[in-house]
Parts: C-alpha cells; sequence; structure tokens
C-alpha cells in the first residue's frame, strides 16, 4: 500500500510538472514602445513600455535593449509585491513580437 501511494504521489508531481512547463500563465498582453528605464524613483525594472498603461519591464529570456525604440506587444506575467513607491507594474517579459 505505500509503495502505490508514493507512486500515485510522484506520478501527481510529475503531470504536474509537465503541465506547468507545457502551459505559460501570461496574464498580461500590453502593446507600446520599449525604453531603457534609466534613473527612476521606484528603482525596479530594466526598462519600461509606454503604452495606453505603463510598465516597468524586466526579462529572464529575451534582450529588451534589441526593441529600444520599437512599437512591440509583450506578454508576461505581473511580479507580485509591486507596484511600489507610486511606480508602475512590474511585468516579467515572456514573448515580444513587434508590431
Amino acid at each position: 500500500m505505500k509503495r502505490l501511494k508514493r507512486s500515485l504521489i510522484l506520478c501527481v508531481f510529475a503531470l504536474t510538472l509537465v503541465y506547468c512547463k507545457t502551459h505559460k500563465n501570461y496574464d498580461i498582453k500590453a502593446s507600446g514602445v520599449i525604453q531603457e528605464s534609466g534613473i527612476t524613483s521606484y528603482q525596479y525594472g530594466t526598462h519600461t513600455l509606454e503604452g495606453d498603461t505603463f510598465y516597468a519591464l524586466k526579462s529572464d529570456s529575451i534582450n529588451l535593449n534589441d526593441y529600444v525604440g520599437k512599437s512591440v506587444t509583450v506578454e508576461g506575467q505581473s511580479i507580485s509585491g509591486y507596484p511600489v513607491d507610486g511606480g508602475p507594474e512590474y511585468l516579467l517579459v515572456l514573448t515580444i513580437t513587434e508590431d
């Protein structure tokens, strides 16, 4: 019985990992122009997206410098704990396409 229980737990864990890797959780899609952040009062994000809504951006997989000054659509996840210090929402960019 213990062996069956362990096997079931491992199967559920493995299926959860597969699901998380194949189903990206993009909770925000926004369009605008990418700019470098520079010095800001809120001090987070490497870049910004200036469009209908203003976002602070970062990405672990995309070089946002390649898109500076360009009109783009980004998809990503909001980073919990932000905004702070009156700053914008903080977005982890997962995909980006030029408009």
